[in-house]
């Protein structure tokens, strides 16, 4: 097995070009990898279309990513939330293109493209905006809306435990859109507030298996989003 553990966030997403996709997980703040998204912005790549949740908030963070003009595209369920200061207006002024997707196709997209499903069908959107030009089915007496599954180049993901082959463990709710984007990513790229020795983590305890993992650094303190926010953080 390989060690996969770099030294530091800026050799972890060294690889991450122009163009590339690359999903973020967090639910909000929850899970939310800072230290590598920041680590991104002095990476310097542009023109990336990003997978998450939301699109951030206050000026850290995916909103420090996307202010930063590195950002083409979002593909999210939350465009605009309570401390959402960077996106909304970049949108309207046509800055940035978004593709909107309700929270439970999103989850599944993803989980999708990381187990090979090209396409799925839903009801979720069927007779709305969100459905126009996309192909429909019946079946059954129901109308479904046909979905494609999403994959990535790169997964940024924050875990709570990781040994040097890349098997991971998560913080409770921290864990949300993490796993699949590691199954759905070429490359996922880690921060873990703790290393662990190989046999640590109990078997069964394991959420993430190594194998989707490419490269772990150790964050033991990472920074606190809404602290950042509310400290009127800028990054960088």
């Amino acid at each position: 097995m390989i060690d996969k553990r770099v030294t530091s966030c800026a050799a972890a997403v060294a690889d991450i070009k122009d163009g590339d996709t690359v999903m973020i997980g967090g639910f909000g703040e929850a899970g939310s990898p800072i230290e590598l998204i920041h680590a991104l912005i002095d990476h310097g790549a542009k023109n990336l279309t990003v997978v998450n949740n939301n699109t951030g908030s206050g000026r850290v963070g995916l909103a420090a990513l996307i202010e930063n003009g590195q950002v083409a595209k979002m593909i999210c369920s939350y465009p605009r939330t309570a401390n959402s200061l960077v996106f909304p207006e970049l949108y309207r002024s046509g800055k940035i293109e978004l593709e909107l997707v309700p929270q439970g196709t999103l989850a599944e997209r993803i989980r999708a493209g990381g187990a090979g499903v090209p396409a799925f069908y839903t009801k979720t959107s069927v007779g709305t905006p969100l459905a126009e030009g996309k192909e429909q089915r019946n079946f059954d007496g129901e109308d479904y809306v046909m979905e494609r599954g999403l994959k990535a180049d790169f997964a940024l993901i924050k875990a709570k435990q990781a040994d040097r082959y890349g098997n991971l463990t998560f913080n409770k709710t921290a864990r949300n859109f993490a796993p699949i984007m590691a199954m759905a990513a070429n490359k996922t790229l880690v921060q873990s507030n703790e290393m662990v020795e190989l046999g640590d983590i109990e078997p069964e305890n394991v959420v993430t298996p190594g194998i989707f993992v490419n490269s772990i650094v150790e964050v033991q303190s990472p920074q606190q989003e809404s602290k950042l926010v509310k400290e009127g953080v800028v990054y960088p």
